[in-house]
């Protein structure tokens, strides 16, 4: 894979796939009143009379969304993540309990939102929806691989929530690469032999600094781009036991119910394996700058690097 360039903010990607979507009759967006932010904007602007605004109604616009989808339209929901989880009983009974194609954009998510402070950082929202029977998780690393598991949806079937990041990262994928991107398959971008990162989200980019330091040192560090939560490619992750020594998992979000628990289930559940995890421990968040909380968190390179060492100097 070429070297990562920079790139957009995930929630960027999301904006650009809708409009994508738009060319299917089908497909109608909702807001509640941060299409800005989330991007949805995009598609009001070229389809207003496609897109509903609710306003601060989190609760409604899921019900509205589920009401959409069960009269055969295919509702793109969105707005702050945190403010998604004010709508946890909507998503759960009226959403996924009847099976409705309802698909959830959840902006601003993890610590890497940085200023809002922890009130706005939302570090539990994929252990919520991961939670729910039959609904799809997916945390994207990049624009470009947001936008294309975006558009995947459309055809998806069940309910599905993305989160999406307000900052930008460094891009992943290439116009090429991103086009083997798959619902339910994790991404091999870097091959390993003695241990594994399983990143996703910001963290990716990270994960990929944190194989080249660890190259430096002789250690042979494989990266995985798990965008996609829940389902977990839980094959791939059968690969990776039978080639590495152990596996780190790297998410901006709490180590309890995320992509380390994700993981570490599946691991316990199928004989064992060795297992770290880089992530948001047991508390909230603070207000700062993007790049000085994730280091107050220990949410980088270093972190994952020190993980894996762990492990190697533990076979």
């Amino acid at each position: 894979m070429s070297a990562p360039s920079a790139g957009g903010a995930s929630r960027d990607g999301y904006g650009k796939a809708l409009l994508r979507l738009s060319e299917d009759p089908r497909v109608v967006v909702l807001e509640a009143d941060l299409g800005k932010s989330t991007k949805s904007c995009l598609f009001r602007a070229e389809f207003p009379e496609r897109t509903v605004s609710l306003g601060i109604a989190e609760q409604n616009m899921m019900l509205v969304a589920a009401g959409m989808a069960s009269s055969g339209k295919v509702p793109f929901a969105s707005t702050f993540a945190i403010f998604t989880e004010r709508a946890f009983e909507q998503v759960r009974n009226g959403i996924s309990r009847p099976g409705l194609a309802v698909h959830i954009c959840g902006s601003h998510g993890g610590i890497h939102t940085g200023t809002d402070g922890s009130s706005a950082q939302s570090i539990e929202d994929l252990a919520i929806y991961r939670t729910i029977p039959g609904l799809t998780v997916i945390t994207p690393c990049d624009d470009l691989s947001a936008e294309e598991l975006t558009v995947q949806l459309l055809d998806h079937g069940n309910a599905s929530y993305t989160r999406t990041a307000r900052n930008k990262t460094p891009r992943m994928y290439d116009s090429e690469t991103v086009n083997n991107l798959k619902i339910g398959k994790g991404s091999v971008l870097r091959e390993g032999s003695d241990v594994a990162i399983v990143a996703c989200g910001v963290m990716v980019s990270e994960a990929i600094e944190a194989a080249k330091m660890l190259e430096g040192e002789g250690v042979s560090a494989s990266v995985i781009d798990m965008h996609t939560i829940k389902p977990l490619d839980t094959n791939l992750l059968d690969d990776i036991r039978a080639e590495c020594d152990g596996i780190v998992t790297a998410e901006d979000h709490s180590i309890i119910g995320g992509l380390g628990s994700a993981v570490a289930e599946y691991l316990s559940t199928t004989g064992g394996y060795p297992i770290q995890m880089v992530g948001v421990k047991d508390r909230f968040g603070e207000s700062g700058e993007s790049s000085d909380l994730m280091h107050h968190m220990g949410l980088t390179r270093n972190e994952i690097a020190a993980k894996a060492r762990n492990i190697v100097n533990s076979v």
